[in-house]
Protein backbone atom coordinates (compact mmCIF):
# COMPACT_ATOMS: atom_id res chain seq x y z
CA UNK A 1 0.00 0.00 0.00
CA UNK A 2 2.64 2.58 -1.14
CA UNK A 3 0.92 5.86 -0.34
CA UNK A 4 2.85 9.04 -1.62
CA UNK A 5 3.95 12.25 0.82
CA UNK A 6 3.75 15.50 -1.49
CA UNK A 7 5.33 18.50 0.53
CA UNK A 8 5.08 21.67 -0.77
CA UNK A 9 8.18 23.34 0.93
CA UNK A 10 9.58 19.94 0.64
CA UNK A 11 13.22 21.25 1.23
CA UNK A 12 12.45 23.12 4.59
CA UNK A 13 13.03 21.66 7.92
CA UNK A 14 9.20 20.13 8.99
CA UNK A 15 9.54 18.35 6.00
CA UNK A 16 13.18 17.23 5.53
CA UNK A 17 12.96 16.14 9.60
CA UNK A 18 9.54 14.30 8.56
CA UNK A 19 11.74 12.45 5.66
CA UNK A 20 14.51 11.47 8.18
CA UNK A 21 12.06 10.09 10.81
CA UNK A 22 9.84 7.86 8.92
CA UNK A 23 13.21 6.78 7.24
CA UNK A 24 14.69 5.74 10.48
CA UNK A 25 11.47 4.48 11.63
CA UNK A 26 11.37 2.42 8.36
CA UNK A 27 14.99 1.01 9.64
CA UNK A 28 14.50 0.43 12.55
CA UNK A 29 16.40 2.87 13.86
CA UNK A 30 14.53 4.83 15.74
CA UNK A 31 10.92 4.68 18.22
CA UNK A 32 8.00 6.70 16.46
CA UNK A 33 7.95 8.70 19.19
CA UNK A 34 5.21 11.64 19.25
CA UNK A 35 2.98 9.83 16.38
CA UNK A 36 -0.10 9.42 17.58
CA UNK A 37 -0.86 7.00 15.13
CA UNK A 38 1.43 4.96 17.21
CA UNK A 39 -0.11 5.32 20.65
CA UNK A 40 -1.54 2.10 22.41
CA UNK A 41 -5.08 3.28 21.81
CA UNK A 42 -4.56 3.57 18.27
CA UNK A 43 -1.43 1.41 17.40
CA UNK A 44 -2.09 -0.89 13.82
CA UNK A 45 -5.46 0.56 12.94
CA UNK A 46 -4.30 2.89 10.28
CA UNK A 47 -3.04 1.87 6.57
CA UNK A 48 -1.21 2.93 5.14
CA UNK A 49 2.17 1.99 7.74
CA UNK A 50 4.65 4.82 8.28
CA UNK A 51 6.95 2.62 6.26
CA UNK A 52 4.52 2.65 3.40
CA UNK A 53 5.21 6.52 2.92
CA UNK A 54 7.58 7.46 -0.23
CA UNK A 55 8.21 11.23 -0.03
CA UNK A 56 8.75 13.73 -2.88
CA UNK A 57 7.81 17.02 -3.16
CA UNK A 58 8.07 21.29 -4.31
CA UNK A 59 9.78 24.11 -3.35
CA UNK A 60 11.24 27.37 -3.99
CA UNK A 61 14.90 26.71 -3.27
CA UNK A 62 17.87 24.57 -4.16
CA UNK A 63 19.45 23.11 -1.08
CA UNK A 64 20.22 19.47 -1.22
CA UNK A 65 18.03 16.93 1.28
CA UNK A 66 20.97 15.90 2.37
CA UNK A 67 23.03 19.51 3.33
CA UNK A 68 19.55 20.24 5.01
CA UNK A 69 19.62 17.22 7.20
CA UNK A 70 23.25 17.47 7.87
CA UNK A 71 22.02 21.28 8.87
CA UNK A 72 19.53 20.45 11.13
CA UNK A 73 21.60 17.78 12.67
CA UNK A 74 24.47 20.51 13.70
CA UNK A 75 21.23 22.29 15.05
CA UNK A 76 20.69 20.06 17.17
CA UNK A 77 16.88 19.08 15.74
CA UNK A 78 18.29 15.50 14.49
CA UNK A 79 20.32 13.23 15.72
CA UNK A 80 23.56 12.81 13.40
CA UNK A 81 23.92 9.15 13.81
CA UNK A 82 20.71 8.79 11.80
CA UNK A 83 21.25 11.58 9.47
CA UNK A 84 24.24 9.28 8.05
CA UNK A 85 22.14 6.05 8.01
CA UNK A 86 19.33 7.38 5.96
CA UNK A 87 22.25 9.37 3.31
CA UNK A 88 21.50 7.37 0.73
CA UNK A 89 17.49 7.15 0.87
CA UNK A 90 17.46 11.37 0.85
CA UNK A 91 19.62 11.15 -2.44
CA UNK A 92 16.97 8.61 -3.80
CA UNK A 93 13.98 11.08 -2.27
CA UNK A 94 16.03 14.27 -3.91
CA UNK A 95 15.13 13.02 -7.00
CA UNK A 96 11.37 13.39 -6.47
CA UNK A 97 11.57 17.09 -5.68
CA UNK A 98 10.94 19.66 -8.39
CA UNK A 99 11.54 23.11 -8.21
CA UNK A 100 7.88 25.12 -7.85
CA UNK A 101 6.66 25.89 -11.80
CA UNK A 102 6.48 29.53 -12.18
CA UNK A 103 3.63 31.37 -10.46
CA UNK A 104 1.85 34.61 -11.32
CA UNK A 105 2.33 36.78 -8.09
CA UNK A 106 0.23 36.46 -5.15
CA UNK A 107 -2.50 38.61 -5.04
CA UNK A 108 -2.24 41.13 -2.62
CA UNK A 109 -4.91 43.76 -1.13
CA UNK A 110 -4.47 47.32 -3.07
CA UNK A 111 -1.62 49.35 -1.91
CA UNK A 112 0.16 45.96 -0.37
CA UNK A 113 3.97 45.55 -1.02
CA UNK A 114 5.32 42.04 -2.05
CA UNK A 115 7.89 40.48 -0.27
CA UNK A 116 8.62 36.36 -0.80
CA UNK A 117 8.65 34.84 2.20
CA UNK A 118 12.30 34.23 4.33
CA UNK A 119 13.31 30.69 4.64
CA UNK A 120 13.38 28.89 1.43
CA UNK A 121 10.40 27.17 2.03
CA UNK A 122 7.53 29.23 0.35
CA UNK A 123 4.49 27.68 -1.72
CA UNK A 124 4.97 30.60 -4.05
CA UNK A 125 6.45 33.80 -5.72
CA UNK A 126 8.96 31.78 -7.99
CA UNK A 127 9.23 32.73 -11.43
CA UNK A 128 6.86 35.82 -10.94
CA UNK A 129 8.27 37.75 -14.43
CA UNK A 130 7.23 34.47 -16.29
CA UNK A 131 3.98 35.32 -17.14
CA UNK A 132 2.01 32.25 -16.84
CA UNK A 133 -0.81 32.13 -15.29
CA UNK A 134 -2.26 30.53 -12.99
CA UNK A 135 -3.72 27.54 -14.40
CA UNK A 136 -0.75 26.78 -16.22
CA UNK A 137 0.76 26.75 -13.10
CA UNK A 138 -1.75 24.76 -11.31
CA UNK A 139 -1.47 21.90 -14.90
CA UNK A 140 2.35 22.27 -14.43
CA UNK A 141 2.12 21.45 -10.46
CA UNK A 142 -0.62 17.94 -11.70
CA UNK A 143 1.86 17.20 -14.18
CA UNK A 144 4.28 16.76 -11.26
CA UNK A 145 2.04 14.90 -9.34
CA UNK A 146 0.87 12.34 -11.86
CA UNK A 147 4.88 11.64 -12.46
CA UNK A 148 5.68 10.78 -8.77
CA UNK A 149 2.48 8.55 -8.54
CA UNK A 150 3.03 6.61 -11.54
CA UNK A 151 6.91 6.43 -11.46
CA UNK A 152 6.59 4.56 -7.87
CA UNK A 153 2.98 3.08 -8.82
CA UNK A 154 1.44 4.86 -5.45
CA UNK A 155 -1.97 3.95 -4.71
CA UNK A 156 -2.87 7.27 -3.73
CA UNK A 157 -0.10 10.77 -3.19
CA UNK A 158 -0.96 12.93 -0.23
CA UNK A 159 -0.28 16.34 -0.77
CA UNK A 160 0.61 18.48 2.01
CA UNK A 161 1.39 22.40 2.43
CA UNK A 162 4.16 22.87 5.42
CA UNK A 163 5.47 26.24 3.62
CA UNK A 164 6.06 29.59 5.29
CA UNK A 165 2.48 31.42 6.13
CA UNK A 166 1.12 33.37 3.71
CA UNK A 167 -0.98 37.06 4.61
CA UNK A 168 -5.08 36.53 3.99
CA UNK A 169 -5.48 37.19 0.59
CA UNK A 170 -8.02 39.66 -0.84
CA UNK A 171 -11.15 37.91 -1.67
CA UNK A 172 -12.32 37.54 -5.23
CA UNK A 173 -15.68 36.81 -6.54
CA UNK A 174 -14.33 33.37 -8.76
CA UNK A 175 -13.53 32.16 -4.80
CA UNK A 176 -17.37 31.08 -4.42
CA UNK A 177 -17.38 29.29 -7.32
CA UNK A 178 -15.14 25.97 -8.70
CA UNK A 179 -15.92 26.72 -12.76
CA UNK A 180 -16.03 30.68 -12.00
CA UNK A 181 -12.69 29.84 -10.69
CA UNK A 182 -11.69 27.64 -13.62
CA UNK A 183 -12.42 30.76 -15.65
CA UNK A 184 -10.67 33.54 -13.77
CA UNK A 185 -7.42 31.17 -13.43
CA UNK A 186 -6.67 31.05 -16.85
CA UNK A 187 -6.90 35.70 -16.87
CA UNK A 188 -3.67 36.85 -16.56
CA UNK A 189 -3.73 38.48 -12.92
CA UNK A 190 -3.95 36.45 -9.70
CA UNK A 191 -6.90 34.79 -8.16
CA UNK A 192 -5.78 32.24 -5.42
CA UNK A 193 -2.68 32.59 -3.43
CA UNK A 194 0.50 30.20 -3.08
CA UNK A 195 -1.41 27.31 -0.74
CA UNK A 196 -4.50 27.62 -2.87
CA UNK A 197 -3.40 27.17 -5.85
CA UNK A 198 -1.39 23.72 -4.59
CA UNK A 199 -4.86 22.83 -3.46
CA UNK A 200 -6.93 23.75 -6.40
CA UNK A 201 -3.79 21.83 -8.66
CA UNK A 202 -4.09 18.95 -6.05
CA UNK A 203 -7.70 18.21 -6.48
CA UNK A 204 -7.54 18.49 -9.76
CA UNK A 205 -4.96 15.86 -9.59
CA UNK A 206 -6.78 13.70 -7.78
CA UNK A 207 -5.10 13.98 -4.43
CA UNK A 208 -6.17 14.98 -0.58
CA UNK A 209 -4.78 18.05 0.43
CA UNK A 210 -3.96 18.98 4.15
CA UNK A 211 -2.76 22.31 5.06
CA UNK A 212 0.02 21.88 8.28
CA UNK A 213 -0.11 26.31 7.63
CA UNK A 214 -2.77 28.39 8.92
CA UNK A 215 -2.83 29.78 5.04
CA UNK A 216 -6.22 29.62 3.38
CA UNK A 217 -5.04 26.12 1.24
CA UNK A 218 -8.54 24.74 0.57
CA UNK A 219 -10.87 27.25 3.01
CA UNK A 220 -12.90 28.60 0.44
CA UNK A 221 -16.15 27.66 -0.70
CA UNK A 222 -15.32 26.68 -4.77
CA UNK A 223 -12.59 24.17 -3.34
CA UNK A 224 -14.89 22.74 -1.18
CA UNK A 225 -17.51 22.25 -3.61
CA UNK A 226 -14.51 20.96 -5.88
CA UNK A 227 -13.10 18.82 -3.21
CA UNK A 228 -16.83 17.33 -3.07
CA UNK A 229 -17.61 17.13 -6.77
CA UNK A 230 -14.26 14.85 -7.13
CA UNK A 231 -14.97 13.02 -3.72
CA UNK A 232 -11.49 13.65 -2.16
CA UNK A 233 -11.24 14.88 1.39
CA UNK A 234 -9.18 17.47 3.04
CA UNK A 235 -7.39 18.77 6.34
CA UNK A 236 -6.31 21.81 7.67
CA UNK A 237 -5.22 24.25 9.57
CA UNK A 238 -2.26 25.29 11.57
CA UNK A 239 -0.69 22.27 12.92
CA UNK A 240 -0.99 22.84 17.05
CA UNK A 241 2.73 21.61 18.31
CA UNK A 242 3.18 24.29 21.20
CA UNK A 243 1.93 27.26 22.94
CA UNK A 244 -2.00 26.73 21.78
CA UNK A 245 -1.69 22.63 22.37
CA UNK A 246 -1.65 24.06 26.08
CA UNK A 247 -3.78 26.48 26.01
CA UNK A 248 -6.82 23.49 24.39
CA UNK A 249 -6.05 21.96 27.25
CA UNK A 250 -6.11 24.82 30.32
CA UNK A 251 -8.69 26.72 28.48
CA UNK A 252 -11.66 23.75 29.13
CA UNK A 253 -10.23 23.55 32.88
CA UNK A 254 -11.59 26.67 33.51
CA UNK A 255 -14.48 26.94 31.36
CA UNK A 256 -15.41 23.56 33.54
CA UNK A 257 -14.50 24.84 36.64
CA UNK A 258 -16.75 28.70 35.79
CA UNK A 259 -13.51 30.53 36.86
CA UNK A 260 -13.48 33.61 34.68
CA UNK A 261 -10.38 34.44 32.75
CA UNK A 262 -9.83 37.94 32.76
CA UNK A 263 -6.75 38.10 30.70
CA UNK A 264 -4.72 35.95 28.42
CA UNK A 265 -1.28 37.17 26.57
CA UNK A 266 1.13 35.39 25.40
CA UNK A 267 4.36 36.15 24.06
CA UNK A 268 5.72 33.40 21.36
CA UNK A 269 9.57 33.57 20.43
CA UNK A 270 11.16 31.51 17.38
CA UNK A 271 13.85 31.71 15.08
CA UNK A 272 14.09 29.57 11.69
CA UNK A 273 12.94 30.41 8.61
CA UNK A 274 9.44 30.16 10.04
CA UNK A 275 9.78 32.99 12.21
CA UNK A 276 12.12 35.04 9.59
CA UNK A 277 8.70 34.64 7.81
CA UNK A 278 6.56 36.07 10.35
CA UNK A 279 8.35 38.92 10.44
CA UNK A 280 6.14 40.05 8.23
CA UNK A 281 2.93 42.22 9.34
CA UNK A 282 0.60 40.18 7.38
CA UNK A 283 1.90 36.41 7.98
CA UNK A 284 2.51 37.40 11.47
CA UNK A 285 -1.04 38.21 11.80
CA UNK A 286 -2.35 35.26 10.23
CA UNK A 287 -0.43 33.15 12.35
CA UNK A 288 -1.48 35.28 15.73
CA UNK A 289 -5.36 34.83 14.60
CA UNK A 290 -5.02 31.33 14.29
CA UNK A 291 -2.80 31.03 17.32
CA UNK A 292 -5.55 33.26 19.58
CA UNK A 293 -9.23 31.91 18.09
CA UNK A 294 -9.04 28.65 20.47
CA UNK A 295 -10.20 30.90 23.85
CA UNK A 296 -12.82 32.69 22.47
CA UNK A 297 -14.72 29.72 20.98
CA UNK A 298 -13.96 27.40 24.44
CA UNK A 299 -14.34 29.63 27.21
CA UNK A 300 -17.08 31.73 24.98
CA UNK A 301 -16.04 34.85 26.07
CA UNK A 302 -12.83 36.51 24.69
CA UNK A 303 -10.81 37.80 27.34
CA UNK A 304 -8.19 40.07 27.32
CA UNK A 305 -4.71 40.61 25.65
CA UNK A 306 -3.11 39.15 22.56
CA UNK A 307 -0.27 36.47 21.47
CA UNK A 308 2.62 38.26 20.18
CA UNK A 309 4.81 36.72 17.73
CA UNK A 310 8.84 38.05 17.86
CA UNK A 311 11.52 36.79 15.50
CA UNK A 312 14.74 35.82 17.50
CA UNK A 313 17.55 34.66 14.82
CA UNK A 314 19.70 33.21 17.65
CA UNK A 315 16.71 30.40 18.55
CA UNK A 316 17.08 28.70 15.48
CA UNK A 317 14.12 25.91 14.95
CA UNK A 318 13.59 25.99 18.70
CA UNK A 319 10.67 27.78 20.54
CA UNK A 320 9.57 29.53 23.30
CA UNK A 321 6.40 30.56 24.01
CA UNK A 322 5.42 32.73 27.65
CA UNK A 323 1.82 33.36 28.89
CA UNK A 324 0.24 34.72 31.57
CA UNK A 325 -3.18 34.12 32.60
CA UNK A 326 -5.46 36.35 35.02
CA UNK A 327 -8.65 34.84 36.20
CA UNK A 328 -11.33 35.63 38.80
CA UNK A 329 -12.44 32.97 41.31
CA UNK A 330 -15.39 33.06 44.31
CA UNK A 331 -15.86 35.99 45.44
CA UNK A 332 -14.26 37.94 43.16
CA UNK A 333 -10.94 36.61 44.14
CA UNK A 334 -7.78 37.72 41.85
CA UNK A 335 -5.44 34.88 40.69
CA UNK A 336 -3.11 33.96 37.79
CA UNK A 337 -1.19 31.65 36.35
CA UNK A 338 2.34 31.63 34.14
CA UNK A 339 3.53 28.78 31.50
CA UNK A 340 6.59 28.25 29.80
CA UNK A 341 6.95 25.61 26.61
CA UNK A 342 10.15 25.51 25.12
CA UNK A 343 10.26 23.05 22.35
CA UNK A 344 11.68 22.25 18.94
CA UNK A 345 9.48 23.00 16.41
CA UNK A 346 10.30 20.21 13.77
CA UNK A 347 10.64 17.75 16.20
CA UNK A 348 7.10 18.55 17.35
CA UNK A 349 5.00 18.76 13.98
CA UNK A 350 7.71 16.19 11.44
CA UNK A 351 5.40 13.06 13.44
CA UNK A 352 2.09 14.89 13.01
CA UNK A 353 3.12 15.09 9.30
CA UNK A 354 3.58 11.39 8.99
CA UNK A 355 -0.09 10.89 10.99
CA UNK A 356 -1.83 13.23 8.62
CA UNK A 357 -0.45 11.69 5.77
CA UNK A 358 -1.71 7.88 6.81
CA UNK A 359 -4.88 9.81 8.22
CA UNK A 360 -5.69 11.09 4.95
CA UNK A 361 -4.88 8.64 3.14
CA UNK A 362 -6.82 5.78 4.86
CA UNK A 363 -10.39 8.31 4.76
CA UNK A 364 -9.34 8.83 1.03
CA UNK A 365 -9.09 5.11 1.03
CA UNK A 366 -12.77 4.42 2.64
CA UNK A 367 -14.32 6.96 0.37
CA UNK A 368 -14.46 10.15 2.97
CA UNK A 369 -14.99 13.66 1.04
CA UNK A 370 -15.14 17.24 1.86
CA UNK A 371 -13.61 18.42 5.45
CA UNK A 372 -12.00 15.85 7.56
CA UNK A 373 -13.09 17.68 10.95
CA UNK A 374 -12.22 14.52 12.87
CA UNK A 375 -8.81 15.20 12.55
CA UNK A 376 -9.10 18.51 14.71
CA UNK A 377 -7.10 17.45 17.12
CA UNK A 378 -4.20 18.00 15.17
CA UNK A 379 -4.71 21.82 14.25
CA UNK A 380 -5.16 25.31 16.04
CA UNK A 381 -7.89 26.38 13.49
CA UNK A 382 -9.58 22.98 12.58
CA UNK A 383 -12.31 22.97 9.77
CA UNK A 384 -15.94 22.57 10.64
CA UNK A 385 -17.99 23.36 13.87
CA UNK A 386 -15.76 21.57 16.24
CA UNK A 387 -14.67 21.90 20.04
CA UNK A 388 -11.11 23.15 20.62
CA UNK A 389 -11.06 21.14 23.87
CA UNK A 390 -8.16 18.42 23.49
CA UNK A 391 -10.02 15.71 25.32
CA UNK A 392 -12.94 16.07 23.14
CA UNK A 393 -10.92 16.29 19.71
CA UNK A 394 -9.43 12.96 21.11
CA UNK A 395 -12.44 10.94 21.65
CA UNK A 396 -13.27 11.97 18.26
CA UNK A 397 -9.77 11.48 16.52
CA UNK A 398 -10.34 8.27 18.19
CA UNK A 399 -13.70 7.15 17.12
CA UNK A 400 -12.88 8.21 13.61
CA UNK A 401 -9.95 5.76 13.38
CA UNK A 402 -11.61 3.15 14.93
CA UNK A 403 -14.46 3.12 12.53
CA UNK A 404 -12.07 3.52 9.63
CA UNK A 405 -10.27 0.19 11.04
CA UNK A 406 -13.04 -1.19 10.56
CA UNK A 407 -13.65 -0.09 7.03
CA UNK A 408 -10.42 -1.11 5.92
CA UNK A 409 -10.83 -3.14 3.20
CA UNK A 410 -12.53 -1.98 -0.08
CA UNK A 411 -10.42 0.77 -2.53
CA UNK A 412 -12.31 3.70 -3.68
CA UNK A 413 -11.63 4.43 -7.39
CA UNK A 414 -8.93 6.58 -8.16
CA UNK A 415 -9.43 9.82 -9.64
CA UNK A 416 -6.87 11.00 -11.99
CA UNK A 417 -4.88 7.99 -12.28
Amino acid sequence: MNTGVWLIGARGSVAVTSMIGALAVRAGLAAPTGCVLESPELRDLVRPGIGDLVFGGHDITSVPLDKKAAALAEAGIVPAALVRAVHGDLLGIEQDVRPLPPAAETPAPPGAVHAPAAGGTAAGTAGQSSGATQAEVARAIGADLDRFRRRHDLDRVVVINVSTTEPTPPSHPAHADPDALQAALAGPDPVLPPSSLAAYAALLAGCPYVDFTPSTGARLPALDTLALRLRLPYAGHDGKTGETLVKSVLAPMFAQRNLKVRTWSGVNLLGGGDGANLAQPGANAAKAASKQRVLAETLGYAPQGETRIDYLEDLGDFKTAWDLVTFEGFLGTAMRMEFTWHGCDSALAAPLILDLARLTASAHRAGRTGPLTELAFFFKDPLGPVPHALAAQWQALRDFVTVLGAEDGEETPEVGR
